[in-house]
């Protein structure tokens, strides 16, 4: 498969297959993102992140990282609990779990991401959740890499064709005509 210019044309021309809507739990309300997942035709998904409002670290001169994992089950009822643990079918340590996905960097609460996955693929995340952690993941600790709370949550869903929708409502910077 060419790879050199088909994840950016797949980016800009087609819709994702699957979608996330991010929420933030009840002590960051504010926080909000869309997860965009694309399935490729040879093997893996293209996962495409963009979210804000997420919180200042220790020093707020500094990016700060923040845990993403897919979780194994889709419920981001109250406080995320109902998420489950890591998706991790292959029954292997952490940070090897299928849904250990790679660390957010948060610049001024910002994140734009995208990830290249070959061994996930679109029936193995549907209806799980993706989750956003408190605390950047550690790598170690086990089992959850000692990523702390869960402060933000999004159901994967399949897209039906419609447009996703962008995660912020700012009108400000619509272009003035």
């Amino acid at each position: 498969m060419e790879q050199k210019n088909y994840f950016l044309s797949l980016l800009s021309d087609a819709e994702p297959d699957a979608i996330a809507v991010l929420k933030g739990s009840s002590l960051y309300p504010d926080i909000n993102g869309v997860v965009k997942f694309f399935a490729l035709p040879e093997s893996g998904i293209l996962i495409a992140t963009e979210i804000s409002d997420l919180p200042d670290g220790a020093n707020e001169d500094t990016p700060t990282f923040f845990a993403f994992h897919i979780h194994e089950t889709g419920n981001c009822s109250g406080d995320f609990s109902a998420t489950g643990v890591h998706y991790n079918p292959d029954n292997v340590p952490h940070p090897e779990h299928a849904g250990d996905l790679p660390p957010l960097l948060s610049n001024d609460g910002y994140v734009w991401m995208i990830v290249y996955d070959s061994f996930l693929t679109l029936p193995m995340i549907l209806n799980r959740s993706v989750v956003i952690h408190q605390n950047p993941d550690d790598f170690t600790t086990q089992p959850t890499g000692n990523s702390g709370e869960k402060i933000a949550c999004g159901v994967i869903t399949v897209n039906n064709g419609t447009p996703s929708p962008y995660p912020y409502d700012d009108d400000d910077d619509e272009p003035e005509d």
